[in-house]
């Protein structure tokens, strides 16, 4: 069910042996990402239950539940970047009543995430993925 993006990054992690390599490929995943407008880096989008500062901004293209989800992220923190990158392609390009039945924590189990994050950062993980649920409902809905 995953994206092809979120594919590409589940085989790369497969060959990177070391949590390290994988934890920097993270970061680097964030490095690349386009950032979110301050503008937009606001109240309304910012994500509680973060340990970082986290802004998600959707982008639905269309109505009803055949509409295509994306969204843009910010976070001052680079390994959370990071995440946000990798949710990113877990989910942007799926349309919004594909997203909500994405397993998420089983897709990050396939990185390992769930093995190797702090309690902070996974809880940081399921408030951005809580969010992403709620912007992809509220779409469907529409």
């Amino acid at each position: 069910m995953a994206s092809e993006a979120f594919e590409e990054i589940a085989e790369t992690f497969e060959f990177l042996d070391d949590w390290e390599d994988r934890y920097r490929h993270v970061i680097e995943l964030g490095k690349a990402m386009d950032g979110l407008d301050p503008a937009l880096q606001v109240p309304a989008t910012k994500v509680d239950g973060c340990a970082s500062q986290v802004w998600l901004h959707p982008e639905i293209d269309g109505t009803g539940t055949g509409a295509v989800y994306s969204f843009k992220g910010e976070s001052d923190a680079m390994i959370v970047r990071g995440l946000i990158a990798v949710l990113h392609a877990l989910y942007s390009g799926l349309p919004v009543g594909e997203v909500l039945k994405v397993d998420a924590h089983a897709e990050l189990a396939r990185l390992g995430l769930d093995e190797h994050l702090s309690a902070q950062r996974s809880n940081g993980v399921r408030a951005m993925v809580q969010r992403i649920r709620e912007q992809a409902a509220a779409a469907a809905a529409a």
